[in-house]
């Protein structure tokens, strides 16, 4: 592996760096595509990168993953990475967000590195396929045992979906297809991506309760989680979250992008007017923090996904430390490469005397917002 990292490191990061990073993703999820389609190459790629240490297999809400490492949502926006993740030492992929129609995205460029600050600026706008599309994808594709795929849904960025009502049938309309075809082994409400029409409405009190209420109408077995924001004070968050418990959810994932450019090392490397939230380093330390604040006050019974930041295995460790039951990441593998998720995966183990064990699925009837103390009450399911 050190070869490997080395030759990531040295001359491939280098290489890659050169060149727009819109266009180097979309290279690699082509390449990644063509590699996963074959059992060969899935298998050699695997020797290199796949976790084979003493089983770290961790169950959440019911769900067994192979590794606690999960791929973030928007990376693998069309579900193009499902065959050839679990070779590279993901537990899981996070595939979106998805929105209920095709959509085109922000204007370019799209995406921006900020090398020395290891971030990247990111302005998709939810650049995706749309619903239906990647239903009749995962339909067609093979399935790998074991590993997981969950999905992220957002509202379709364009003016149809501006009004809260319209926004909020965009959701519905795009959890409904998913659970009608069987698609998805849990699902992320995404009420925090700042880069699309309208802003980040539904992380507001009054439309967050809107939205929650259609999406828990829905019926189905799958968890649900609610994708964070991170630019926010502890009181606000505690308010979202309390929202998120009350409605049912399982639990959220901490978080999203950073909006703020002053938390890049090198604020130089920021674009003089805002064009995109942060990734990467910029995220690590509010991440960590609110995961921390959120497992203190709400207990056991919340799942928290930590994502944000995670550029070393020490970083991964810190959030599981903080209270995370898995991590997410994108900018750590592009900056140190794809064998960081090995990395993180010897470090859980060399370090599971401390980090939380598997959490049983709850009743979603059962969990609501709890005494003022923040206690959340739960039953196993």
């Amino acid at each position: 592996m050190i070869v490997m990292k080395l030759l990531y490191k040295r001359v491939l990061k280098p290489l890659l760096f050169r060149f727009d990073p819109e266009r180097v993703h979309d290279v690699f999820v082509t390449g990644g595509q063509i590699l996963g389609a074959f059992t060969v190459t899935r298998g050699l790629i695997g020797l290199f990168y796949r976790y084979k240490g003493p089983d770290i297999s961790k169950t959440v809400d019911g769900i067994r993953y192979h590794t606690p490492v999960v791929l973030a949502a928007g990376f693998d926006y069309n579900g193009r990475l499902t065959r050839i993740l679990g070779s590279v030492g993901f537990g899981g992929d996070e595939i979106g967000s998805v929105t209920a129609r095709p959509c085109a995205g922000n204007e370019p460029p799209r995406m921006q590195r900020c090398v020395n600050s290891e971030a990247l600026v990111v302005s998709k706008g939810l650049k995706n396929n749309g619903v239906v599309a990647l239903i009749r994808r995962m339909k067609r594709q093979p399935r790998d045992p074991g590993f997981v795929l969950g999905v992220s849904i957002a509202r379709t960025n364009d003016d149809l979906a501006v009004g809260l009502d319209e926004g909020i049938e965009d959701y519905v309309t795009s959890l409904r297809k998913l659970v009608d075809a069987n698609t998805g082994d849990f699902y992320t409400i995404n009420i925090s991506c700042p880069n699309v029409h309208g802003g980040e409405s539904f992380a507001e009190p009054d439309a967050l309760h809107k939205l929650l209420a259609r999406v828990m109408e829905i019926e189905h077995d799958k968890p649900v989680y609610a994708k964070m924001p991170i630019n926010v004070s502890w009181p606000e968050f505690q308010q979202i979250t309390d929202i998120v418990v009350e409605h049912g959810l399982d639990g959220i994932v901490v978080g999203n992008l950073n909006k703020n450019y002053d938390d890049l090392r090198y604020r130089d490397e920021a674009p003089d007017e805002y064009a995109g939230g942060l990734s990467g380093l910029p995220c690590r330390d509010l991440s960590t923090e609110l995961i921390r604040r959120a497992r203190a006050h709400y207990g056991e019974d919340l799942t928290i996904i930590g994502c944000g930041g995670i550029m070393t295995a020490q970083d991964a460790l810190e959030k599981f430390r903080a209270g995370a039951d898995l991590v997410q990441l994108i900018t750590g593998m592009i900056f140190e490469g794809p064998h960081l998720m090995k990395e993180i995966s010897h470090a859980y183990e060399r370090n599971r005397s401390w980090i939380r064990g598997d959490k049983p699925r709850r009743s979603r009837e059962v969990l609501r917002a709890g005494s003022g103390d923040g206690a959340v009450t739960s039953a196993i399911s």
